[in-house]
């Protein structure tokens, strides 16, 4: 059997990283939690990060309550399904604070990284899953949806965003595994699958 692994699935808004994650969760039979929000104390947090009345919330006071967020999740939720030999699938991870609070905000990356690797206790994902969608399709389908604070940000952040998990991507590839993601749904599962399967030797369930 292969060993317990943390999985996260990451991309920018719209991408469809919310139903890959399910669906990866399901076909290997792993738990599947989210950042932020994937605790009680989370959700509490993440009604606040989110709230589009909230406008006058300094950077480095957001990446510190997500930092705290994600030190609640690791404690509570990741570290211990994994102790037990459970696989973790997130939607999303420390990854996308890295990309929409350093990259984005333009926050210093070093100081982003070494606060969250101190949340994390060091526990960082064993593989991240990038999700990429062109512009013009997020753009329609964030149209058809009420937008959050982070959704609300100008084009620039977002670019800045999508740049940054580029980046990432780009520099750890053997973490990270890019999939086009405008494939029909059950492609796009489909080839999640075999690089889990390919990376962590993790194959589906039976169902």
């Amino acid at each position: 059997m292969a060993p317990p692994a943390y999985i996260a699935l990451e991309g920018p808004e719209g991408c469809g990283k919310s139903t890959q994650a399910r669906l990866l969760a399901d076909t290997i039979g792993a738990m599947l939690t989210r950042e932020t929000g994937g605790t009680a104390v989370g959700q509490r947090l993440r009604d606040i990060l989110h709230d589009v009345a909230v406008t006058d919330l300094d950077p480095r006071a957001e990446a510190l309550m997500i930092a705290a967020d994600r030190a609640q999740h690791m404690a509570t939720v990741v570290r211990p399904a994994l102790d037990a030999g459970r696989h973790v699938v997130s939607d999303r991870s420390v990854y996308s604070t890295l990309a929409y609070q350093g990259y984005g905000r333009e926050l210093p990356l070093d100081d982003v990284r070494s606060i969250n690797d101190w949340a994390l206790r060091g526990t960082w994902p064993s593989l991240v899953v990038l999700l990429e969608v062109p512009a013009g399709t997020i753009a329609r389908r964030m149209r058809a949806r009420q937008l959050d604070r982070f959704e609300r940000e100008d084009p620039a952040f977002h670019e800045r965003v999508v740049a940054g998990f580029r980046e990432m991507a780009d520099r750890d590839r053997a973490r990270w595994a890019v999939v086009d993601a405008t494939a029909p749904t059950a492609e796009v599962a489909a080839t999640i699958a075999g690089i889990v399967d390919d990376r962590l030797g993790i194959r589906a369930v039976a169902s």
